[in-house]
């Protein structure tokens, strides 16, 4: 039991106390301020940017209560990349996340004191973003897809899909993955196959890329990745199915409108991770000095219906290795 002195001492504490209370409550929460630019729409991101808002949740970091996200998208054109990243940079943010390697480029020119996470870059180290995967030193971390060493994989499943295999056309946009057509071609070699490359600068070059492709008697098809190729991914699905090709890509959405096969890193885990690296630098930690992560889970889509209708029988040994069968 308190003396008579604790009970005064305690007393006479309680209106201090009481103050303290009511100033940490009128003291408003720091809201973090955070761009989001993608060169893709908002539709076709939208899976993606609810698993990076749902990291942040595991963070505590809620919209309206302690961050506010300013978005940017670049619905498919890659030249709008530069006056978005400005837009962003002008406000001034704590951070910017950024979806991919070409979006990741525009706001680097632009500053290098605002910490940029990219959610998932190509080859960071090799398209200059980071000094190396271990310690970036600039103001750029986050993760990478690994692209150059799974297109390697991409083409040994098509490989393995499809008996006699020997010529393959790998579909891009123009002016994009210059560096990925160069370094696939000695995995092709390696592997006993032909490339034949097609590029497409709009949505009215998609025909023509087909119609060469089907005179120059390939038997299959790879897709190299591009803001401009996600958002019309259906529309190459409906050609390659039209076409007979079989057909690969890196994410699980082209398997699911229709595309042969897709394999690559699971985006929405690599989104979900992007928030940890936010939580990190928004607590203090440097971008400069925070390791590039590469993906740890990687998903194998076959669309069941469309190996049907192409005639083609998935063997065993792929099938298996599935982690989704679209039926």
């Amino acid at each position: 039991m308190m003396n008579r002195r604790e009970l005064l001492v305690s007393a006479a504490a309680w209106p201090a106390l009481a103050l303290a209370s009511a100033v940490r409550a009128q003291t408003p929460t720091k809201v973090a301020r955070i761009g989001f630019l993608t060169p893709s729409s908002a539709s076709a991101i939208s899976s993606l940017f609810q698993a990076f808002r749902l990291g942040l949740r595991d963070h505590g970091w809620i919209e309206g209560k302690n961050i506010h996200i300013e978005h940017r998208y670049g619905d498919g054109k890659h030249d709008r990349l530069s006056n978005l990243a400005a837009d962003l940079v002008r406000l001034k943010l704590d951070i910017i996340v950024t979806t991919n390697s070409l979006a990741t480029m525009a706001v680097q020119k632009l500053t290098t004191t605002i910490p940029i996470v990219v959610a998932i870059a190509g080859s960071p180290v090799e398209q200059g973003l980071v000094k190396s995967l271990a310690r970036p030193a600039g103001n750029v971390t986050g993760l990478s897809q690994m692209s150059y060493e799974l297109i390697a994989k991409r083409l040994e499943l098509l490989k393995e899909t499809i008996p006699g295999l020997s010529r393959v056309a790998v579909l891009r946009e123009a002016g994009t993955n210059e560096f990925s057509w160069k370094v696939m071609h000695p995995a092709g070699r390696q592997l006993g196959l032909q490339l034949h490359g097609l590029e497409v600068r709009g949505a009215s070059d998609f025909n023509k890329a087909f119609e060469d492709a089907t005179k120059a008697r390939v038997d299959a098809l790879l897709i190299l990745s591009s803001p401009f190729i996600i958002v019309n991914l259906r529309a190459i699905a409906d050609l390659a199915a039209k076409s007979r090709f079989p057909s690969i890509f890196q994410s699980l959405e082209f398997a699911q409108v229709g595309g042969l096969m897709s394999y690559g890193p699971d985006r929405i885990d690599m989104f979900r991770r992007a928030a940890t690296y936010v939580d990190k630098i928004l607590n203090g930690a440097s971008p400069g000095e925070l390791p590039v992560e590469q993906p740890t889970k990687f998903e194998l889509a076959i669309n069941r219906k469309t190996a049907k209708a192409l005639g083609i029988t998935i063997p065993p040994s792929v099938m298996v290795r599935a982690t989704r069968v679209v039926e």
